[in-house]
């Protein structure tokens, strides 16, 4: 039997950093021993490039920049529609590769991954959003990361079938340690009093680090930032002006393979985000495979139904900062309420949320869609409870 023919249609791919990037990059290479897997991307530079990474063959077409998120790439399109495929992947908000798609799709069948709605700029999902809703009628499946956005986002609700794949990740780079990364860890705890409270992602406007920074100004402890982003300058200006600057620490990108170390060196995660933008929160399942308990909040998506309140961590309102200082006061002062948590934060990390099961989820969907689309129900729950 032939090879099963997939193209991903992604905006960008690693090492260019980003949530969406990731999750694409494991797809992409957990499924190429079996499958013949390309992905087209858009190039942060002025030059087409051809690459093989993981068995992957990857297409990085030139860009000539970005504007509103949107990269500037003219020959995507023709890049994507080079080669005939048995299936297209279609990772959405994704306006460049959506409207190639739209015009002409390379794939016999079409799978959209919804990772979140068009937010910004304010006139696209007038614009684009019309694109992207024929879009989703038109496609064989709908993937979401969980029940939760299929539930809230109007884009899905107009998808004939949807199926639930919660993100994964591999959960041994955060179970175990080597002697170099517990040195850091033990390096960075020193350096650090106590509590230490940890962000990771990107410095954007949907995390919603304005509102923590603001909260710390009522805790005891040490905020670690990591990440990098547009808002830093402002953030860093904003720990000045709350007084903490002195006990937030800016640690910018920090390498994969130190990452776990860092985590390893706090008592507790939190992830502020205040827009929907935030689909699922990637990082707090990393929090929760280390041990560490998640401070999240109660937005209409996935991130409260991956930290689910009094099992993993606590859930607090968007935008809250009185809320959110309690939260992490009442973490940061009591030892056996963190250890409860992050004991429960392990299991339902382990037990749902494994790089392994996401792609044996998305394998096994693909194939049914390739072979047999109208099998699919209109709702596959892949998803855990």
């Amino acid at each position: 039997m032939a090879r099963l023919r997939v193209v991903h249609a992604a905006k960008f791919f690693p090492p260019i950093p980003g949530g969406m990037e990731s999750v694409v990059a494991d797809l992409c290479a957990g499924t190429a021993t079996d499958w013949d897997v390309r992905v087209v991307s858009s190039n942060d530079v002025r030059k087409t490039v051809h690459e093989q990474i993981d068995g992957v063959h990857v297409v990085r077409a030139a860009s000539f920049g970005v504007r509103h998120s949107v990269p500037l790439c003219p020959e995507y399109p023709l890049q994507l529609w080079r080669r005939p495929a048995d299936c297209v992947i279609l990772h959405e908000p994704n306006p460049v590769a959506g409207t190639s798609v739209f015009l002409r799709s390379p794939g016999r069948r079409l799978i959209v991954w919804h990772h979140s709605d068009l937010l910004r700029p304010s006139w696209a999902p007038a614009t684009y959003g019309r694109l992207q809703r024929s879009l989703y009628r038109r496609a064989d499946c709908v993937i979401v990361s969980s029940p939760n956005l299929a539930a809230h986002s109007p884009l899905v609700a107009g998808a004939r079938r949807v199926a639930v794949v919660p993100f994964g990740v591999s959960l041994e780079r955060f179970q175990t340690q080597d002697p170099a990364n517990a040195a850091h860890t033990a390096a960075l705890r020193l350096s650090a009093a106590g509590p230490v409270f940890l962000f990771v992602g990107r410095l954007v406007y949907y995390k919603g680090l304005e509102v923590l920074i603001d909260a710390m100004a009522q805790c005891r402890g040490t905020l670690l930032i990591v990440g990098d982003g547009p808002l830093e300058d402002a953030l860093r200006e904003r720990t000045s002006a709350r007084g903490v600057s002195a006990r937030v620490r800016f640690l910018g990108r920090v390498p994969a393979e130190t990452l776990p170390a860092v985590y390893r060196a706090a008592d507790v995660f939190v992830l502020p985000s205040v827009a929907f933008t935030e689909t699922f929160g990637v990082a707090q399942v990393e929090a929760m495979a280390t041990g560490l308990p998640v401070i999240s909040t109660n937005l209409p998506t996935g991130v409260p139904w991956v930290n689910q309140h009094g099992v993993s961590g606590l859930v607090v309102e968007p935008g809250d900062v009185e809320g959110l200082a309690a939260a992490m006061r009442r973490l940061g002062r009591d030892a056996a309420e963190r250890t409860r948590l992050g004991d429960g934060a392990v299991t339902r990390a382990t037990s749902q949320f494994s790089r392994a099961r996401m792609l044996a989820s998305f394998k096994d969907l693909v194939e049914q869609v390739v072979e047999q689309p109208m099998r699919v129900p209109a709702l596959a729950g892949t998803g855990p409870a």
